[in-house]
């Protein structure tokens, strides 16, 4: 069971600042990580060594991501002299998807098989370890999935009755702009995509640039229908 009182502590961080919830996230949990992989992450660890220095980041390398994206993560690690522990799919696994299906099985059987192989079940093995972990989730990422996206929660995707999982999303609150006026700010890194008109990035094959005023959703797996786009990480985000 939890350690924390999950109800006293979603009333306390309703609508803090994400300092706070960090803070009081780092406070509550030795055995906690921050998910890196975007920008939104990257202002968390930039804001979290600020209160704990052996902060523990970790990012998900599918196999196919963008050549741009192994540079930031490059360059975060130096930047900030933090190790970035990289999970990797079950090579085993992986090879009898692309052995069935070829390499591009998600543009006609949709992106949750491969999401599952090489981002969910990797997260879920790193996980079953964690007692919580952190997120660059916001509310107005997508109104669809996010808009009841709560700054710290119980996260039903991954616990199990055995182990009970809390994740905290401290930038709930946050709009893109807020982000951006941060990175700018601090001069925190980014990734050069975002100068090339992508927002929300993903593996090289599923993600591409949008055009002004379109959503930053629209990019990350474009040829599907609907809104509800999630990878798996976030599952619990959607309603049935």
């Amino acid at each position: 069971m939890s350690v924390i009182d999950l109800a006293q502590q979603q009333a306390q961080l309703q609508t803090q600042k994400p300092r706070k919830i960090l803070q009081t996230a780092l406070e509550s949990f030795d055995n906690i990580a921050i998910s890196f992989s975007g920008a939104e992450d990257v202002v968390l660890i930039d804001l979290a060594l600020a209160i704990r220095k052996d902060v523990r980041v970790f990012s998900l390398d599918t196999g196919r991501l963008h050549p741009e994206t192994y540079q930031f993560i490059e360059q975060v690690r130096k930047h900030y002299q933090i190790e970035i522990e990289l999970l990797s799919p079950d090579y085993q696994t992986l090879e009898q998807l692309v052995k069935a299906k070829g390499l591009f099985s998600f543009y006609a059987d949709g992106h949750q098989e491969c999401c599952g192989i090489r981002k969910v079940a990797p997260l879920r093995r790193k996980l079953a370890g964690l007692d919580a972990w952190i997120t660059g989730q916001r509310k107005d990422q997508s109104l669809d999935t996010r808009q009841n996206l709560l700054e710290v929660e119980l996260d039903t995707a991954f616990s199990t009755p055995e182990h009970e999982l809390i994740k905290y999303n401290p930038l709930a609150n946050w709009s893109s702009a807020q982000v951006w006026d941060h990175i700018e700010a601090y001069q925190v890194p980014y990734n050069a995509l975002h100068a090339k008109g992508f927002t929300s990035i993903g593996c090289e094959p599923c993600t591409r640039s949008i055009l002004p005023n379109q959503h930053e959703r629209l990019g990350r797996w474009w040829w599907e229908s609907g809104n509800k786009k999630e990878c798996g990480l976030h599952a619990a985000n959607i309603q049935k």
